[in-house]
């Protein structure tokens, strides 16, 4: 079985340094302040459809400006990297321990996830992955559908893991299973009408699911 498992919100606890980093970059561009819940809403997404979801009317020159401010911010910030979530880890290795295929699909960039990859030294732990900037932004489904390619297998022999909409959503637009997370980004009562094959309050419940 193939788990592709999203990365902030689903893995890491990353939703406080994101809506940080997100508010000094607008704040430095000089747009309006969003809530927190506006920012953590846009978790999950790649950065400039993220920007873009937070301030609609927003010239291409100064999305680049919030873009590479956001950029800085955050590697500045993540030094060192956010933590997991109480079980994930060990959770993860019990599912590669029984031969299961790991796999990351994120709205976090190459560079980004390359880099925590390294710091945490998890780059051969997962079999495979997907960036927003290197193919389309969820919910489109085509990180998924890249990655079933690559693994060569279907939809069926996959779940997606995921705390957004935006990941049920591409997942159901595949009619791949999902298991929704309740501890990430968005409230559980947004996913569950995505049909979700398993909802989890500690990552550890991934493993009651029986494919």
């Amino acid at each position: 079985m193939l788990y592709i498992f999203d990365w902030d919100g689903t893995i890491s606890n990353s939703a406080a340094k994101i809506v940080s980093c997100m508010r000094a970059a607008t704040d430095d561009a000089g747009l309006a302040s969003r809530s927190d819940d506006e920012i953590k809403n846009i978790i999950g997404l790649g950065l400039p459809e993220a920007i873009r979801l937070l301030y609609p009317d927003i010239l291409d020159e100064k999305l680049e400006h919030v873009r590479q401010g956001y950029s800085a911010f955050f590697l500045g910030a993540d030094v060192t990297p956010s933590p997991f979530f109480d079980g994930a880890m060990e959770t993860m290795q019990a599912l590669a321990d029984a031969g299961h295929s790991l796999a990351v699909a994120t709205g976090k960039s190459r560079r980004g996830l390359d880099r925590v990859l390294k710091k945490l030294d998890l780059h051969a732990f997962f079999h495979g992955s997907r960036c927003a900037d290197e193919t389309v932004s969820k919910p489109d489904p085509k990180m998924l559908t890249e990655l079933l390619a690559e693994f060569n297998c279907s939809a069926a022999e996959a779940v997606m893991i995921g705390d957004t909409e935006y990941d049920m959503a591409m997942a159901q637009a595949i009619d791949m299973p999902r298991i929704a997370v309740s501890f990430g980004a968005h409230h559980i009562d947004r996913l569950k009408p995505y049909k979700p094959v398993l909802c989890v309050d500690e990552f550890s419940q991934i493993l009651e699911w029986k494919p």
